[in-house]
């Protein structure tokens, strides 16, 4: 991997970790209201779990497991 695809990806995993703690503060936010919209929160959810899923890809392309 090249410094610049390296650089590339350390900057798409710090939008995707931001986009998360945004979407937590958006769950969090909107479970404090009463009568939520409650279809709105499970995707909100899910989109949260994708992009953890995501976070981990792009975590295991910049440090690869090398089997020793």
């Amino acid at each position: 991997m090249t410094a610049d695809e390296e650089r590339e990806l350390k900057a798409l995993l710090e939008r995707l970790r931001q986009e998360h703690r945004d979407l937590d503060a958006a769950i969090q936010a909107l479970q404090e209201v009463p009568g939520c919209d409650q279809l709105q929160l499970a995707r909100f959810k899910k989109r949260k779990l994708q992009l953890k899923d995501r976070i981990g890809f792009v975590e295991d392309q910049i440090t690869p497991d090398i089997i020793a």
